[in-house]
Order: C-alpha cells, then structure tokens, then sequence
C-alpha cells in the first residue's frame, strides 16, 4: 500500500481574524492538516512557510480595520515576510484569501484590484447567488454556480485598469440566482464592478473572495435548504476546500 501524506495547510491567525477555526475545520474535514499559525510565529520562524502547500489568509477584522480594510495587517505581513512570501508563491503551491483575507491579498499586491466600501455605506450580511467564470482555477474545479453568505462592509470590488475577463482572471460574479430572486433583493448588494466577488492570479492558484465559502459547509445553512432537505447535508462551499487538497 502506498503511503499518501495529507497536504499541509497554513492558515494566519492574529489581530483580529476571527474565521480561523471554522477555516481550520473545513480543510480537515475533506482531508487535509491545517495549522493555525499567529502572524508573530510566522515572523519568528519564516522558514515555516516551507512546510506548507495551501497558504489562507481568513476572514475578520484584522486591526479593526483601522486604516482600512486589511491594509495593516497586509503592511505587517509585508514588512516581514516578503521575500518568503514570493518563495511560497513561486512554488506549486495554492493560496487563498476570503474577506479580509481578500483585502489582506490586494493590499499585499498579489491579486489585483482593491475593495472599496459598499455603494450604500452599510455593512452587509446575507447569501448571494454566484457564478463560476474561471473553473479551470484548481479551486473552482466542476463549480459552475454557488451559494454562499457575505458579510462585509468594504466589499465593493474595484478593478483600476486591468482587463481582467481578458486575463481569465475573474473567479467570480454575483447574478440573480435563487436567493436573490425568493427575497426580492439585490443580487450585486455592494456594488462591486463588472459584479466581480472573486478574483484570480498566478494562473489560478490565488484566489481571493468576498463570500465565506467556510460559513457553508452544511447544507441546513443555506437559508433555502428547506426546499432541498433530502439533497446532500454538505454544503456547496466545501468543494472549494475538497478541490484544494484535491490538487495535491
């Protein structure tokens, strides 16, 4: 019999993220090792980073986002662990960023395109219907369209000048599916442009995203899950963590 190893995942911790456990427990529970690790630690022992394969930055509030949303904790990552981050990234490796983490990477300078407040001011807290615009990314991989909630109050992505439908680089887009059309609502609540809600980078190994795809690991936490009751009980945000450890 072979002996197979479990991909190793890092997932930050620190000043303010606060996803980092329900993070930690989607990637074990399709078969990985993940490891939440302080950005101190991390400082302390960059050589670390060399263990893993699947690097996470999660959602929360890192620094209260003072400053704005990611930008300090981004700065910190920067100022110590640059050179070991392009060694992480330079390797055949994935990462991902979800919510602040999604910020934390656009201020980090790996993702394009920055997250401006939302377009009515107000923090947002809801499920949104989205659409898979790249599934050759190894994280979207037989995806086409999927639920998931957000809660965020700079989410509103900006892309500058970049083409990025040209550079396959969208993962994302919000459309009006289910949710969106049963509560009457907004299918783009933020605002954000080209209704991008991912993005891409590194042919597809970084993927950023405002929606939480680790607060939909069950499928009783879809807010329409009473019409689907006999479906399966995993929700549709474990497949984005399946395809990760998958690619390994």
């Amino acid at each position: 019999m072979l002996k197979t190893t479990k991909p190793k995942i890092i997932v930050m911790s620190g000043y303010g993220l606060n996803c980092e456990e329900e993070t930690k427990f989607a990637f074990d529970l399709v078969g990985g090792a993940a490891d939440i690790v302080h950005i101190n630690d991390l400082i302390a022992t960059p050589k670390m980073l060399l263990a893993y394969q699947i690097l996470v930055f999660p959602g929360g509030f890192s620094y209260g986002d003072d400053t704005g949303s990611g930008k300090a904790y981004a700065n910190k990552f920067k100022n110590h662990l640059a050179r070991e981050l392009e060694e992480f990234l330079s390797r055949d490796t994935l990462a991902i960023g979800i919510c602040n983490g999604f910020q934390i990477m656009t201020n980090l300078g790996i993702l394009p395109g920055a997250l401006a407040h939302n377009k009515k001011g107000r923090y947002i807290d809801r499920w949104v219907d989205l659409e898979v615009e790249n599934s050759k990314s190894p994280w979207l991989k037989g995806i086409k369209k999927i639920s998931l909630p957000i809660a965020h109050g700079e989410g509103r992505y900006v892309n500058g000048k970049e083409n990025l439908k040209r550079n396959k680089q969208i993962a994302f887009t919000y459309v009006k599916g289910e949710i969106a059309k049963f509560q009457n609502i907004e299918y783009n609540p933020n605002g954000a442009e080209q209704d991008i809600a991912g993005v891409l980078s590194y042919d597809g190994r970084v993927l950023g995203m405002m929606p939480h795809p680790e607060r939909a690991m069950f499928a009783h936490q879809n807010p329409m899950w009473y019409k689907n009751k006999k479906a399966s009980t995993e929700g549709a945000g474990l497949q984005i963590f399946k395809n990760a450890v998958k690619y390994f």
